[in-house]
């Protein structure tokens, strides 16, 4: 038989039927889904895969972090089985690839915490994370050159130099715009929002759309909040050119769900 480790997807407030809902889930690695410990109740469970260890361990792991095409397959269906809990319940995502031993090791885990998980939970109650980006646009091209090769009759060097100063200026000018857009966000935010994460910016393969991602901000919302969020974001920034603004969600709280306690055990301990 294959050696098996455990792969822990998250922390959940169990509740009736959950179990069944996600034996019909396929997990990682085309795996069946169950919970540890079984049953409901108040105690967190935690939602697990048993997978092949030769993938799993911390050295085939690392390698296989940098294959592409393996972590999106990984990356698929752990969305998959967060998203499945989200719509029937309060979760703790955790993190991609979290990894332990065994259930021992992960009831180990949960004991260790139930306090913290369970306050957590508690405050996760009835929220989603919503995503919030500011884009500056695309700068338009340069204005065109005259016949003789110039703009405006200078000389290619004036005419160089005086498009570089255009471009820096309405360069400057977009990113006070998005400035005055991010503050008006976050004041609605903290009007309405449970709590507020910033991230990184896109850039390269993960941004997406059209103009430079300047902000990458997560909102925790209750389910009412969220349309009135959404409205007074729009509402907020209409007046502002040069900016685009993408609201996605919901999502699970993946930006709110750092606890102690979490860090996954693939290897024995040091004697």
């Amino acid at each position: 038989m294959t050696e098996q480790v455990t792969y822990a997807y998250a922390v959940l407030r169990p509740v009736g039927g959950i179990g069944e809902v996600l034996a019909r889930v396929e997990g990682v690695a085309g795996t069946r889904v169950r919970l540890v410990p079984e049953g409901h109740g108040d105690v967190p469970a935690a939602a697990v895969s048993s997978v092949p260890a030769q993938d799993f361990l911390e050295a085939p792991l690392h390698h296989h972090l940098e294959d592409l095409d393996w972590l999106e397959r990984v990356a698929r269906a752990h969305h998959t089985v967060i998203e499945t809990l989200v719509a029937r319940t309060t979760v703790l995502p955790l993190r991609l690839a979290t990894v332990y031993l065994d259930d021992d090791r992960v009831v180990e885990m949960l004991k260790g915490e139930t306090d913290a998980f369970a306050h957590a939970l508690e405050r996760l109650a009835g929220h989603l994370e919503w995503g919030v980006k500011i884009y500056v646009e695309p700068q338009p091209d340069a204005p065109p050159t005259s016949p003789s090769g110039t703009a405006g009759g200078l000389s290619p060097g004036r005419a160089y130099l005086r498009a570089r100063r255009t471009e820096r200026h309405s360069r400057d000018e977009s990113y006070s715009i998005a400035q005055q857009a991010a503050e008006r966000i976050e004041a609605i935010g903290g009007a309405i929002a449970a709590a507020h994460a910033r991230h990184r910016v896109q850039q390269g393969e993960l941004a997406v759309g059209a103009g430079e991602n300047v902000v990458n901000d997560a909102y925790l919302l209750t389910h009412d909040a969220a349309a009135e969020f959404r409205t007074e974001v729009l509402d907020a920034v209409q007046d502002l050119p040069g900016v685009r603004i993408d609201i996605t969600g919901p999502w699970a709280p993946y930006s709110f769900a750092d606890l102690p306690g979490t860090q996954p055990r693939t290897s024995d301990p040091s004697p």
